[in-house]
């Protein structure tokens, strides 16, 4: 297809597409799937090789959530079934996280509930820091705290955060459509804090929850133009008790289209495959890896994940690498301005251009958002299941496939050994 060699080469020199050729990525069909996946492939294997980076999730705080956003099964109002407990200790949390140290993982993600920290709560996330990184002095710590105030950036940078996750989750248009509690313009401006205060920002989105093509484009294209480093791509989970737990949209195939679309608009920033990516992809999940160079090992923030050693054998199955500790997950343009403090300056080319990012705030965002997954999804969503339990039959888009749905019952807040 011309389009795909266009977007390679685009791709290739990091130069933006059109809002058309985006859209054109998301409406190609079955019969050119396979040579979707082969195009931005190749652009994900010229600025990232054939490595995978894994990241675990610690849930420092998990529900009773003030906020309303229709997907988190943390939410105000949510009766979903979900673990709840107020906030892990330092040693606690850095327990949690060496799980995932030891499974692979190279970034923590600290995630935690509510619309956004307290001073006391930051100091509480800054001893948290302290200790994980004591105990590993090369591990890349992500907070996602949600909404921030003046002055908090900086001091989680100071207490030796590397990153921040808040995501802008869906378009500006119809973000009202699923919260109401706080606004897109809030996310923004904590993500440009995040910028100001020399955090990389991660920021990215979640499919499924009924938005149209042309949202999606939205979606990707305020985040080229925020220049997070890091973008994850949330599946939503249709939690029971909340919502959106009606909203089953997405197929295997949906989920190549958009993960390809985004590696194209954002060539060269980390994608991660974040939240549902066992509920959505399924057997699919090895192809998604030619696509993004990011995934969560283990379980999410309040539903259950693919088993930590099937997350490694696939890897290794689909011939990609687990990043090392001593790798630089940036392409060298980004990782020299991400060091020199500030992510996303309009200088830099990343995932498109310039100004600052968003992303996920205390419902479930982050790298894992509504998904319950990532980098700050507390809502729980998350997936579940390890690759070797129940056999998937094909599913068409629309239909609930709630079996592959488990609520997180292990690890942080409970008494029984992490999955990592």
């Amino acid at each position: 297809m011309d389009l795909l060699n266009t977007l390679v080469d685009k791709g290739l020199r990091r130069e933006p597409l059109s809002r058309a050729e985006a859209l054109a990525v998301l409406g190609t069909s079955d019969d050119e799937l396979l040579d979707v996946v082969a195009a931005a492939g190749k652009v994900r294997r010229h600025w990232f090789g054939r490595r995978v980076k894994l990241n675990y999730l610690v849930n420092l705080k998990s529900g009773l959530c003030p906020e309303d956003c229709s997907y988190c099964s943390q939410r105000l109002g949510s009766t979903a079934g979900i673990l709840k407990y107020t906030w892990l200790k330092p040693h606690e949390a850095s327990e949690a996280a060496a799980a995932g140290l030891a499974g692979g993982a190279k970034r923590v993600c600290l995630v935690a509930s509510g619309r956004g920290p307290t001073d006391r709560d930051v100091d509480r996330v800054s001893d948290t820091i302290k200790a994980i990184k004591d105990r590993h002095e090369d591990v890349e710590v992500c907070a996602c705290l949600g909404l921030l105030s003046d002055g908090q950036a900086e001091r989680l940078r100071e207490a030796g955060a590397d990153a921040y996750n808040h995501n802008l989750n869906t378009s500006e248009a119809t973000y009202g459509e699923i919260t109401t509690t706080h606004t897109y313009a809030d996310r923004v401006d904590t993500v440009r804090k995040a910028h100001a205060a020399g955090l990389s920002a991660c920021s990215g989105l979640i499919a499924g929850m009924g938005e149209s093509d042309e949202d999606l484009v939205d979606v990707v294209f305020s985040l080229r133009e925020l220049d997070p480093d890091s973008v994850p791509v949330n599946f939503l989970i249709p939690f029971e008790g909340t919502p959106l737990a009606k909203e089953w949209n997405l197929t295997p195939q949906r989920c190549l289209r958009i993960l390809a679309m985004v590696r194209f608009v954002c060539p060269d920033s980390e994608v991660r495959i974040a939240g549902g990516r066992e509920v959505h992809l399924r057997s699919m999940q090895p192809l998604a890896l030619h696509l993004a160079n990011s995934i969560f090992l283990g379980d999410y923030l309040t539903s259950e994940g693919q088993a930590g050693k099937a997350d490694l054998e696939m890897i290794a199955d689909a011939g990609f690498e687990v990043e090392g500790a001593d790798q630089v997950t940036l392409p060298e343009h980004r990782a020299t301005v991400a060091a020199g403090g500030g992510c996303g300056s309009g200088e830099r080319a990343g995932c498109g251009s310039h100004a600052g990012g968003g992303c996920g705030s205390h419902e479930d965002e982050g790298a894992g958002a509504g998904a319950g997954a990532g980098c700050g999804s507390h809502a729980g969503g998350g997936v579940c299941g390890s690759a070797a339990q129940a056999p998937v039959a094909a599913t068409p888009a629309g239909e609930a496939r709630t079996d592959l749905v488990a609520v997180r019952r292990r690890g942080a807040g409970t008494d029984l050994a992490p999955n990592a």
